[in-house]
């Protein structure tokens, strides 16, 4: 921990020096970041070692103001010449572009000021054979699982640690350590003439708390083998149920029609929706960005301004959009300390597990994965490719595969009938399965 703090005072002192050059280079303002980042990368297939990795990356960048006039550049060298030329070249920019009233540094008041431990940083000690030996370990549990299990796409073990510095002409330098590990497996079975694929990946900031590898390598078979055989539906429409791994992608889609850079341009179908009703009353969906360990947390923004425990939903009521200090600006309004995304959007779960949710949906398609982008955040259509599995009374019936699932996201909000307390914190966004009462499913 000693040496990391030393590191970080080393990058704050470059950061500050970037600072000062853009000063004496005739800059009203500015504002640097500088990382570093390191980690090992191991894959292995069949038994052997498929690929090793280890990587080491640095890089600066800087954004400089003259008056309303803004300029930008990067580099991955750290020497006193390169940061200077570096300098000059988003100085060079700044000065022929166009003055933009709403650029600049944010509110000086609204800058992180406290900057408790989150313990984001707990570095792996893992070396290469070990990190084998654990890929190797996931993908055999896997691949010995059931004799269904014909092939492999391998098992891959990752470890990485950086360090984050940033700071602007308002008086703001800060930095912070922080790491992020994870192991995956994704097998293939085959039954007759099907063949299905499909996986599964632990995540965590701390490797104490990942899954174990044999627990990983069974979740991927047992997932697999499950999608054998699948079938097609006909085209209807009946209750649908994301499971909690894809339901994020629903949230995701929330936050993006209600974010700056979208509604400033009109091009979103939650625009003028503040203070309105989105989802039913039961549902409440908030940020924690200080809960520690959590991989979304964070002090601070992008720009430096201080995250904040907040609801944007609250009794299915829209209260908050998500700005950086740009389209704050654009908009009337003030940062909401999002410049970066959100830190920990939660939704709170209700009250059924993962088998209380089946019993909720009764009959219906259970959706456990998506394909393709097809979500208009302008008009709110949406229509993805899906495979998962037909339920009735409440009992999985039979997977499915080969259909489009459709609707408009505006009235799948407000259809959602209940949030399962199945809880995946794998992500940024922390939400358990989502049930929807009626959506358009296309077959055969």
């Amino acid at each position: 921990m000693l040496q990391t703090q030393e590191e970080i005072s080393r990058l704050k002192t470059i950061v500050q020096s970037i600072l000062d050059e853009a000063k004496n280079q005739g800059a009203s303002a500015a504002e640097a970041g500088l990382s570093q980042e390191s980690g090992l990368s191991v894959t292995a297939r069949l038994g052997d070692v498929e690929t090793i990795e280890h990587h080491r990356d640095q890089g600066l960048g800087v954004t400089v103001y003259f008056g309303q006039r803004k300029g930008s550049a990067s580099s991955t060298d750290l020497s006193p010449e390169s940061i200077r030329e570096t300098v000059s070249a988003a100085c060079s920019i700044a000065r022929y572009t166009s003055e933009d009233e709403y650029s600049g540094l944010p509110e000086k008041e609204q800058l992180a000021t406290e900057f408790p431990d989150l313990e984001l940083s707990h570095p792996w000690d893992l070396r290469a054979d070990e990190a084998i030996a654990l890929a190797i370990e996931c993908e055999n549990a896997a691949r010995g699982y059931h004799a269904e299990i014909s092939n492999s796409e391998g098992a891959s073990v990752n470890t990485h640690q950086g360090i984050r510095v940033m700071g602007n002409t308002l008086g703001f330098l800060q930095g912070y350590a922080s790491t992020r590990h994870s192991l995956s497996c994704s097998v293939l079975a085959q039954r007759g003439d099907s063949m299905q694929r499909d996986y599964w990946y632990t995540v965590s900031r701390n490797a104490h708390n990942l899954e174990s590898a044999v627990d990983v390598g069974r979740k991927a078979a047992e997932r697999t083998l499950r999608r054998l055989q699948g079938r097609s539906l006909s085209t209807r429409q009946c209750p649908v149920m994301y499971a909690a791994e894809v339901a994020s992608g629903l949230l995701g889609s929330f936050i993006s029609a209600i974010s700056g850079g979208n509604l400033y341009r009109k091009s979103s179908f939650l625009l003028d929706t503040l203070d309105t009703q989105v989802f039913p009353e039961f549902v409440r969906i908030h940020e924690q960005p200080r809960l520690k360990g959590a991989l979304g947390s964070a002090n601070y923004d992008g720009e430096g301004i201080a995250t904040q425990t907040r609801d944007i939903v609250s009794n299915g009521i829209l209260r908050g959009y998500v700005l950086g200090t740009y389209s704050a600006r654009k908009l009337g309004m003030r940062s909401t300390g999002n410049a970066g995304g959100v830190h920990n959007l939660t939704i709170d779960p209700g009250e059924y597990d993962y088998l209380g949710m089946l019993k909720q949906l009764n009959t219906g398609l259970l959706v456990t994965e998506l394909m393709g982008q097809g979500v208009n955040t302008v008009t709110g259509d949406y229509s993805r490719g899906a495979a998962g599995f037909w339920v009735e009374n409440g009992e999985i019936q039979y997977p499915v595969e080969e259909i489009t699932i459709a609707g408009n996201l505006r009235d799948m909000f407000k259809n959602i009938v209940a949030i399962g307390n199945d809880v995946d914190y794998r992500s940024n966004i922390r939400t358990g399965s989502i049930l929807v009462e009626r959506m358009s499913i296309a077959g055969q």
